[in-house]
């Protein structure tokens, strides 16, 4: 427990057996409950994801590919079963320093949020970590998103190491189902956040990169672009949707 929080970290994982050992055995202790969710990994995933054989971890398998935000809301839902305060998501890639994990959880447990985005471009050595062009990309996404979900402060919308309290989970309920599944899940998600006027935080966190390609595609940048553009719609529509004032005497 983090200060007398239940907390679970969920790892989703796709073909991940090369880092998904060590990133659970890189655990804190202060961690209650590991929720590895295997979203049909055509590899090793699910025996090296058991190897480090700590009695906190939980393998949890989709049989077909959903997408990294599925394996998220997985996660996420068992969680709540288990009775955590807090869940926290960590790759199964190894890119999120476990020394972070504290300090991403800490605005969470103490009230201070109800969901926390690692801050990525904020670390001092992000020039000399973070490729340039996924910086410029993760920049100009954050922009976007900042401004279809009307709010003021978010530097690193696509960072995937967070934190959310379990009663903001709750006043999401049904609609966590309903979030885009794949790329463009975490907009989706700050999107859904802000229209329930949750509160949303940021900390910085370290860049971690191992020399590893990309799987983004033009593509999913698209379908990126789609999704921030359906966050600034039902935005709208909330707006538009809503009762006007009421007017004294």
């Amino acid at each position: 427990m983090l200060e007398r929080a239940r907390i679970a970290v969920v790892v989703p994982a796709h073909n991940e057996e090369r880092w998904i050992a060590e990133t659970v055995g890189r655990m804190p202790a202060f961690v209650d409950h590991v929720l590895i969710v295997d979203d049909a990994s055509r590899d090793a995933t699910c025996a090296e994801a058991a190897r480090p054989q700590d009695p906190r971890v939980e393998v949890l398998r989709h049989p077909d590919n959903r997408g990294v935000g599925a394996a998220i809301v997985t996660g996420y839902r068992r969680a709540r079963a288990l009775g955590a305060d807090v869940a926290a998501v960590m790759a199964g890639d190894g890119q999120m320093h476990p020394d972070d994990l504290a300090a991403v959880l800490l605005p969470v447990v103490r009230g201070a949020a109800d969901y926390v985005k690692g801050n990525r471009l904020a670390y001092p050595g992000v020039l000399r970590t973070m490729p340039p062009a996924r910086l410029a990309g993760t920049a100009a996404l954050a922009w976007l998103t900042r401004h279809a979900a009307g709010i003021e402060s978010l530097a690193d919308s696509q960072c995937g190491f967070t934190a959310i309290s379990a009663s903001a989970l709750d006043a999401l309920g049904a609609d966590l189902d309903a979030l885009w599944p794949r790329y463009g899940y975490p907009n989706d998600l700050i999107g859904a956040l802000t229209r329930r006027g949750l509160r949303i935080g940021e900390v910085v966190v370290r860049p971690v990169y191992r020399g590893e390609a990309s799987g983004l595609r033009p593509w999913h940048l698209a379908t990126i672009g789609y999704v921030i553009g359906r966050v600034a719609y039902r935005r709208f529509a909330v707006t538009a949707a809503a009762p006007p004032p009421s007017i004294g005497p």
